[in-house]
C-alpha cells in the first residue's frame, strides 16, 4: 500500500471522527508532514509533455519508451526516459516484450555426448538449404558417418519431412546397417513421434544437442562447410534435377576422391575399408544414371533402385537368313 493510499484512510478516520491526527498516523504508519502534505498540480509544461508521451505513444504502438522519449524531445518538451516510462506505466501504453517460440526438444535415448569409435557408431544428419534459378529454394537431407566421414546420403527435395527422412534411412539401414546413435539438432523432422518410433524400433539412440548449441554437431556443421564451399557455392542450379545430379557427383567425389586432412589424407571410403575389420566396402558406383546387372544408380541424392536388366540384341539364326523353296 502507498503512503498516498495510507494518506487518504486517515484522513477518512479523522473525518469520521473515529480518532485524531496523532492516532491515525501512528496506526497507518505515517509521518504527520505526510499526512499534511497537499500534492501541488503538475505545470503547464508538464502537463503538455505528458499529454505529447500519451499522443506519440498510441500513435506508434510499436515503439518503445526510449524511442518514444526521443520523439517528444524532438518536439521541443523536456522529459526524461524514466517519467516517459511511467505515464506509459499509468496510460498502459506499454509494449510487452515479444515472447520467444517455445520448440519441443528432442528427448535423447543414448548417453550424450556420445563419440564415435567405429564405422556406423554415431551418424549425424542436418539440412542445408539453397536453391534453384528456376524454381526457388529446396533442401538438402545429408547423413554422415562421424568415425569415416562419409557421406551415406545428400537427399535434395523441395520439402522434407518426417516421413521422407524415414525413407530414406531405410534405405541407408538396408545398404549400410543401423547405426548405433544418430546425432541430431532439434528440427521438427527430428523429434517427430513417428521418427521417433521408428528409430526406437530400430534399437537407434537418439543424441539431440542442445538448442542454440550447433558447436555440439560438429560433425556435421564442418561437412556443411564443406558442402557449401566446394560444391553449392560453385554451381548455379536452373532445375532440381539438376541439383541432384551436381550434388551426387560431389558426393561421390567427396567419398572417393577427395584426401580428407583428419583422416591422414585418406578418402572416407579409403579410411573406412582399412579401418573395417570385415574388409573393405564394395566401391560405390558413380552416381550418373547407368544399369549395372539389374541395377540403376539413380540420379544424385537418391539411392539405388531395382530396375528392368538390359536386353542384349539377339543375333538371328542362319537359317533364318537361308532363302527357303524348291
Amino acid at each position: 500500500m502507498s503512503a498516498a493510499h495510507r494518506r487518504d484512510l486517515a484522513r477518512q478516520a479523522v473525518a469520521r471522527r473515529e480518532c485524531g491526527q496523532r492516532q491515525a498516523c501512528r496506526i497507518f504508519g505515517l509521518n504527520r508532514s505526510t499526512y499534511r502534505y497537499r500534492p501541488r498540480f503538475p505545470s503547464l509544461p508538464r502537463r503538455q509533455a505528458e499529454q505529447a508521451v500519451v499522443d506519440l505513444s498510441q500513435e506508434n504502438p510499436e515503439l518503445g519508451s526510449d524511442k518514444i522519449g526521443r520523439l517528444v524531445r524532438n518536439a521541443g518538451h523536456r522529459v526524461s526516459n524514466e517519467r516517459v516510462r511511467q505515464v506509459r506505466r499509468e496510460e498502459g501504453l506499454t509494449v510487452p516484450p515479444p515472447k520467444r517460440k517455445q520448440r519441443r526438444a528432442g528427448h535423447s535415448t543414448g548417453r550424450h555426448p556420445q563419440k564415435a569409435s567405429h564405422r556406423g557408431h554415431v551418424w549425424t544428419w542436418d539440412f542445408i538449404h539453397d536453391w534453384t534459378v528456376k524454381g526457388g529454394a529446396f533442401r538438402v537431407l545429408s547423413v554422415v558417418d562421424e568415425y569415416t566421414r562419409e557421406a551415406h546420403a545428400l537427399h535434395v527435395d523441395r520439402h522434407i519431412g518426417s516421413g521422407k527422412v524415414i525413407e530414406v534411412m531405410e534405405e541407408l539401414v538396408a545398404r549400410h546397417g543401423a547405426p548405433a546413435y544418430i546425432r541430431s539438432d532439434n528440427g521438427p523432422e527430428f523429434v517427430a513421434r513417428r521418427l521417433g518410433d521408428w528409430l526406437g524400433e530400430r534399437k537407434i539412440k537418439t543424441l539431440y544437442i542442445e538448442p542454440g548449441s550447433p558447436w555440439q554437431n560438429g560433425y556435421v556443421e564442418s561437412f556443411h562447410d564443406k558442402f557449401r564451399r566446394e560444391c553449392l557455392a560453385r554451381e548455379l542450379f536452373y532445375t532440381l534435377t539438376e541439383s541432384r545430379v551436381v550434388i551426387g557427383d560431389w558426393r561421390w567425389k567427396y567419398n572417393r576422391v577427395r584426401p580428407h586432412r583428419s583422416l591422414g589424407m585418406e578418402t572416407p571410403a579409403e579410411f573406412a575399408a582399412r579401418q573395417c575389420s570385415g574388409g573393405p566396402t564394395a566401391p560405390e558406383q558413380s552416381p550418373r544414371l547407368r544399369l549395372v546387372g539389374g541395377l540403376c544408380s539413380s540420379a544424385p541424392g537418391h539411392l539405388k533402385s531395382p530396375c528392368r536388366p538390359v536386353r542384349q540384341p539377339v543375333e538371328p539364326s542362319p537359317d533364318l537368313l537361308t532363302p527357303s523353296g524348291p
